[in-house]
């Protein structure tokens, strides 16, 4: 039973969506990495629902760092966040019919009948705060090596938003917007949508793209843990992802290799490519390019109409409808668990490359 990812820098998760608290344990940092507790805090904010297209479910997320940081700086020893669990309704979950589309069958498959199910358990997307609070620390780091990243609603409901344009400006913008869109416009259609569905008591779908800059070529090894690899690994471990393609992804399949290809030129005394097909990757290994991949997130299993389901305890048939506080999406709020994902990653990444205290700062 493992909770934990990483080789280098490691994060280990814990804690249930009803429980007392959840939390985070963030091991290899460097020492001396600024620690900046408002940034952790509007990280949070971003993950946290908002409006009728969310869960009424509101959770202050009022977070504490009790290990691995001395007067605003990492140690270098074990950082522990916790974060209390404050506005819970255990009486809205039952221990009995499995939920269609959740982990209820795989849990008690695999636990025996004693997980925590209220609130899906350790299974929930509530444990993802702590990955955001964890994940706000590598993206600081990152951001004060030049490496930026960013992620936008690409597609919500069937509705397509504007593609990255000019990066150095999508990036930041995004990164202040509580529902991250290019397109304004087809981000009101996007919530439209969604409150249409929760209407309907129902749920939607959707798609985030990423893109980080800064990396440096030379990032990540050519066979098992190819940068591909290695955050496809960790993505699919985020609540609803079930698709992660990189570049051009799936399209490839319908292209030629001449269009396929990336012509190479120099520029400013390197090589750079000219299209960005391959997402910033090739062999497994940054190229210097923005390194760009898309998340097919699934709708919110959780919805108010009648299902076919079975009691796994009883093995028999039953019908079910979901009660309680559910996101009719969550595509939205998936956003900085992502970032916050691929940050993680992508520390562990350079400090296998360029050894643990790359990440610190170098002048303060």
């Amino acid at each position: 039973m493992k909770n934990t990812f990483g080789t280098s820098l490691t994060v280990t998760l814990f804690g249930e969506s009803h429980g007392a608290e959840i939390g985070a344990v963030i091991d290899g940092l460097a020492p001396g990495i600024p620690v900046d507790e408002e940034f952790i805090a509007s990280q949070l904010t971003l993950r946290r629902p908002a409006g009728r297209i969310s869960t009424a479910r509101q959770e202050a997320d009022p977070f504490r760092i009790v290990s691995g940081v001395f007067e605003g700086r990492t140690t270098g020893t074990p950082m522990a966040i916790l974060i209390p669990n404050a506005d819970t309704r255990s009486g809205d979950y039952q221990h009995g019919p499995a939920r269609p589309g959740h982990a209820d069958l795989t849990a008690y498959a695999k636990y025996h009948g004693y997980e925590d199910y209220r609130g899906g358990g350790h299974f929930s997307g509530r444990i993802t705060a702590a990955l955001v609070a964890a994940g706000a620390v590598a993206i600081a780091a990152l951001r004060r090596k030049g490496i930026v990243i960013g992620t936008h609603v690409a597609r919500c409901a069937g509705i397509d938003d504007a593609p990255f344009t000019d990066l150095s400006v999508d990036l930041p913008r995004l990164n202040s917007l509580s529902f991250a869109v290019l397109d304004e416009a087809k981000g009101q259609a996007m919530r439209e949508a969604v409150e249409n569905a929760a209407a309907r008591c129902d749920s939607v779908g959707g798609i985030l793209e990423t893109a980080v800059t800064g990396l440096p070529a030379g990032v990540g090894e050519p066979w098992f843990d190819t940068v591909e690899s290695v955050l496809s690994h960790a993505l699919f471990s985020v609540p609803a992802v079930k698709g992660v393609e990189f570049g051009s992804g799936f399209a490839f399949a319908d292209m030629t290799g001449s269009q396929a290809n990336d012509p190479i030129r120099m520029k400013d005394g390197r090589p750079v490519t000219t299209t960005n097909n391959n997402g910033g990757v090739n062999g497994g290994i940054t190229n210097g390019m923005p390194v760009i991949f898309r998340c097919a997130v699934k709708p919110t299993p959780s919805i108010a109409q009648e299902q076919q389901t079975v009691n796994p305890g009883t093995g028999k048939e039953t019908a079910l409808v979901i009660s309680g506080r559910h996101d009719p999406a969550i595509v939205h709020r998936a956003r900085v668990v992502v970032d916050s994902v691929t940050a993680l990653v992508l520390c562990d990444l350079l400090a296998l490359r360029y050894g643990t205290d790359w990440l610190a700062p170098s002048n303060d």
